[in-house]
């Protein structure tokens, strides 16, 4: 299952990974490229995850990748966070 988005920088339609979708990558009002930088490394290691979750035959391993996948998740927010942290 693909995620599909408009980029503001193509015309044409982008097909999302699960994890790009999972940390909303193409969501970066601020337009740092820090923001999209950090986004993608959390991807990538959501989609690591997702890849072990899916293979797994183990109920134990497959619980502790969603746990996994959402503590990256959180981890991102506040990454994102810090980084465009204004006093």
């Amino acid at each position: 299952m693909g995620f599909f988005y408009e980029s503001n920088k193509m015309s044409e339609k982008q097909t999302l990974t699960y994890g790009q979708a999972a940390v909303g990558i193409k969501f970066n009002p601020s337009a740092i490229s820090d923001v999209d930088e950090m986004k993608q490394k959390f991807a990538d290691l959501i989609d690591n995850m997702d890849a072990l979750r899916a293979e797994s035959s183990s109920n134990e391993q497959k619980r502790l990748c969603s746990i996994a996948i959402t503590e990256i998740q959180t981890a991102q927010m506040w990454a994102v966070k810090a980084r465009t942290w204004q006093d």
